[in-house]
C-alpha cells in the first residue's frame, strides 16, 4: 500500500481576502484528494486578521491597529497582526486520523514545530492548562498571541531581557505559535501563525516578540537560527514522519493554480459586511 501524501505548496504574498479564499478553496481541495493539504504563505502587508467569532468593534476600538488592512477569517481564535510572521493553512477530511477531533491537528502540527525548533536551539514547549480544555477555550484578550490554549507554542525565557507581556509576566513564557479551526462540512480547516519577528508596523500591545526578537535576548543569536525555508522543510518532515507520510512540494502558488475558484471566495471575504457580520 502506498504511503499517504502531505501535499504541500509555498505560495507568494496576497491580500487578507485572497489569502482567506484560498484557505477555504484548499478545505475543498483536501477533500477531492482524501489527502493533508498544507499551504504557507507571507502578505502583501501589514494586515490584521480577526477571528471568525470576534467583535468587529473591538477592532474599530484598537488604537494600535487604526488604519490597517483588516479581514475576518473563516477560523476562530484572537486577532493576528500579520506581516512578520509565517502563516499556515492546513486542511484534512474528518475521516483522516487528525480529523477527527479538534485537538489533533492542533497538536500534530505544533509538537514537529516544537522538536524542529529545539533541533536549532530554541527551547520551546506545547503549553498546557492546569485542568483539560479544548483548543477553544481561550481567554478573552483581543490579539491572538496575549491568549493561551491548549498546545500553544511557548518560548520558554530562561534570562531575557525582552519586555514581557501580561501573559509572559503570569510565567507561561512569550507564544510564538497559534491556530485556530473551522470544522467546515467535510474537512477541517486550520489556521496557523509562527511570529518570526516583532512587526514594526505596529506598538504597544499589538507589537509581540517573536524568535529572531526572543533568541537575541537569551543570546542564542539570531545568526544561530535557520532560515524559514530551513525550518520549514525540517518541521514537515517531522510532521511526515509522525505520520508515516510523504511530503509532496507541489509547483507552482495554489492560488493562482485555483483562481477561479479563489477569486469568487475572496468577493466575499472583501464583503463589509463579512468583516462586520459580528
Amino acid at each position: 500500500m502506498a504511503a499517504p501524501v502531505i501535499h504541500v505548496w509555498c505560495d507568494d504574498p496576497a491580500d487578507g481576502p485572497t489569502n482567506m479564499a484560498a484557505d477555504e478553496v484548499l478545505a475543498g481541495e483536501s477533500l477531492r484528494r482524501n489527502a493533508l493539504l498544507v499551504r504557507l504563505y507571507c502578505w502583501e502587508t501589514t494586515t490584521i486578521s480577526l477571528g471568525a467569532f470576534q467583535k468587529h468593534e473591538d477592532a474599530l476600538a484598537a488604537a494600535e491597529i487604526e488604519g490597517l488592512p483588516l479581514v475576518r477569517r473563516p477560523s476562530g481564535g484572537g486577532a493576528i497582526v500579520h506581516g512578520s510572521d509565517l502563516t499556515y493553512a492546513a486542511a484534512v477530511p474528518k475521516t483522516h486520523p487528525w480529523g477527527s477531533s479538534p485537538q489533533a491537528l492542533y497538536d500534530a502540527l505544533h509538537e514537529a514545530l516544537v522538536r524542529s525548533l529545539a533541533g536549532c536551539g530554541v527551547d520551546a514547549t506545547l503549553w498546557r492548562p492546569s485542568q483539560p480544555v479544548s483548543v477553544h477555550a481561550n481567554d478573552e484578550s483581543f490579539f491572538c498571541f496575549d491568549r493561551r490554549a491548549s498546545g500553544d507554542v511557548i518560548f520558554r525565557p530562561a534570562h531575557t531581557a525582552e519586555p514581557a507581556s501580561s501573559a509572559a509576566q503570569a510565567g507561561r513564557g512569550h507564544k510564538i505559535m497559534g491556530s485556530a479551526q473551522r470544522r467546515l462540512e467535510g474537512a477541517v480547516l486550520q489556521h496557523g501563525s509562527l511570529l518570526l519577528r516583532r512587526n514594526t508596523d505596529v506598538g504597544g500591545r499589538a507589537a509581540h516578540p517573536g524568535i529572531a526578537d526572543l533568541a537575541v535576548a537569551e543570546l542564542v543569536g539570531a545568526a544561530a537560527l535557520p532560515g524559514t525555508g530551513q525550518l520549514v522543510d525540517h518541521w514537515l518532515a517531522l510532521l511526515a514522519a509522525e505520520s508515516r507520510a510523504d511530503v509532496v512540494r507541489e509547483s507552482g502558488v495554489f492560488r493562482v493554480l485555483r483562481s477561479h475558484e479563489v477569486a469568487e471566495q475572496a468577493a466575499r471575504f472583501r464583503e463589509p459586511r463579512w468583516t462586520a457580520r459580528r
